[in-house]
């Protein structure tokens, strides 16, 4: 039987959105997919055609049709819990332990603190990336459109100086305290990587992938001050299961999601 166990999976792909990194996933779990692209609003939101997949109207969610034909479809939504649930039903042991680190030390099963710190910083990693990391960073993207926004030439002083302050006072401060702390980690991740959480590419590095890469492509971040992080992003676009996703994202008209 093929990894899917008899599963249809659909990937519903909204343009510019985050479902590259659930794609990678299926990637390495060798899944057979389709993809249903969606194309975003002229004001930038989601088409309501989302709403009749999941309530909130978010993208991605995959669509799971079990093989029995009277099992209701499977709708998952939000980056971790879809990553999660493909990796713990579709995964086998060995790409499983690799997504997701051993969560004890041999022998310390079930004792306090007996946890790897492989399996910690995977847990950590979980909730940081869509939590505290991208939070900063989708703030930073509304104040850039604010800026960029077509309104009236006397306004653009005080948007401008809005921003301005929002990026001096907070942002940047922000955005030291994160991607060096990153940085940090990577200098201490354990086995010596080159992986955050070790030597094996896990789910943790998949979801780190883009807000380090929106990072760098949006000058936030310099190769110069850190260079173990710019290695790292250089690392992930050698992964042959990304560059089978940037395959995939040409064929609905997507750029790769690490340029």
């Amino acid at each position: 039987m093929s990894a899917n166990r008899g599963a249809k999976i659909v990937l519903n792909w909204l343009e510019r959105s985050r479902a590259q990194r659930i794609a990678w996933v299926m990637e390495e779990l060798n899944l057979e997919y389709s993809i249903q692209p969606f194309k975003r609003n002229p004001t930038g939101t989601a088409p309501a055609e989302l709403k009749k997949i999941h309530p909130l109207g978010k993208s991605p969610t995959v669509s799971i049709q079990p093989p029995s034909p009277t099992s209701k479809p499977i709708i998952l939504a939000e980056t971790s819990p879809i990553m999660n649930y493909l990796v713990e039903h579709f995964a086998d042991e060995a790409t499983s332990t690799k997504l997701i680190p051993r969560e004890y030390e041999p022998g310390k099963e079930k004792e306090l603190g007996g946890e790897t710190e492989a399996w910690m910083r995977h847990e950590f990693y979980d909730s940081y990336v869509e939590g505290s990391l991208m939070s900063v960073l989708q703030i930073k993207l509304v104040f850039d459109a604010l800026q960029n926004a077509p309104i009236p030439f006397f306004l653009k002083p005080i948007t401008n100086f809005i921003a301005s302050k929002v990026n001096s006072e907070f942002l940047d401060n922000e955005f030291k305290t994160h991607f060096g702390f990153l940085e940090e980690q990577l200098a201490t991740a354990p086995d010596g990587g080159p992986y955050m959480c070790g030597k094996d590419l896990t789910l943790a590095d998949i979801q780190l992938s883009m807000p380090v890469s929106v990072g760098f492509a949006l000058g936030i971040i310099t190769r110069s001050e850190y260079p173990l992080l710019h290695g790292y992003v250089e690392r992930l676009k050698r992964e042959p299961g990304y560059k089978r996703v940037v395959e995939r994202a040409i064929e609905v008209g997507e750029g790769a999601m690490l340029e």
